[in-house]
């Protein structure tokens, strides 16, 4: 990765970079395993939401750096900080905690790459994202139980969508660490890698999706999202609508030219 662009975020603990259609999204504080902190929240929120925005990113792969994607909230400073207002409080929280809905809403597939624990909103922004590839030594940990919070960033939502609600109330009240094999057999992450090959297995697979149709993956994304909360008739309408706009794009005639000429598609976004 040393021609990337480097993008400034605003702080050293957020790195975003640039290389061949894929953003990288680094949380960089790896001797304290990657807390996102109240100083940290408002910066993740302004550069997801930047990222959503620029067209030259076609693929955004979150991570962290060292040996962890993110421990979460940092604890010692909620307990030593001073707080503001309640009301002011609830409405900081939620505006920080859209980083998730911006996620999963972004158009354009996102994938979250886990070298070691992620827990509490790390575990949110975590199961925000379209894809998970963890190292074997990875796992998740909802954590507010831990400290007696109920959780934010959209985790219970995230985490019902993915493993039902029987199942996402156990995890949620009972807190447990879930390993990486856990976390494969429960359908919270797609792919567990050797440690050593997490980086470069996270990498290929996120260069793939930036080389992919930038508009039919934001038409997939929506019909998917969809999904979760229409009816099939639905459903159903909205796909023949997007097939068909699609089918008006100069991607899809540079995929059937590809096609008959036995070639690799080469995807504009137009």
């Amino acid at each position: 990765m040393s021609d990337a662009e480097q993008i400034d975020t605003g702080s050293e603990k957020l790195l975003l970079s640039l290389d061949d259609g894929v953003g990288v999204l680094t949380f960089n504080d790896p001797g304290n395993r990657n807390p996102i902190g109240y100083d940290l929240r408002p910066v993740v929120r302004e550069t997801v939401g930047r990222v959503a925005r620029d067209d030259r990113i076609r693929c955004l792969l979150l991570t962290g750096a060292g040996q962890a994607f993110s421990a979460g909230g940092n604890a010692k400073a909620m307990a030593s900080q001073e707080q503001p207002p309640l009301e002011e409080r609830i409405r900081g929280i939620q505006w920080e905690s859209e980083a998730s809905a911006l996620l999963h809403e972004m158009p354009k597939p996102t994938v979250a790459a886990l070298p070691g624990p992620a827990a509490g909103a790390g575990f949110s922004l975590a199961l925000a994202c379209d894809l998970r590839i963890a190292g074997e030594s990875a796992f998740l940990l909802p954590a507010f139980k831990r400290l007696g919070l109920p959780g934010d960033f959209g985790g219970s939502w995230l985490l019902t969508q993915l493993v039902g609600p029987a199942k996402a109330r156990e995890l949620y009240f009972f807190s447990p660490r879930i390993s990486a094999v856990e976390c494969l057999e429960l359908g919270l992450v797609n792919r567990v890698v050797p440690d050593e090959a997490l980086a470069e297995e996270a990498m290929a697979w996120a260069r793939e999706l930036a080389q992919g149709p930038p508009v039919a993956y934001r038409w997939m994304k929506e019909n998917l999202n969809r999904a979760l909360h229409a009816d099939l008739r639905t459903c159903i309408a909205e796909e023949a609508q997007r097939q068909c706009w699609a089918a008006e794009t100069e991607d899809f005639s540079e995929a059937t030219r590809a096609f008959v000429e036995k070639r690799a598609p080469r995807f504009q976004g137009r």
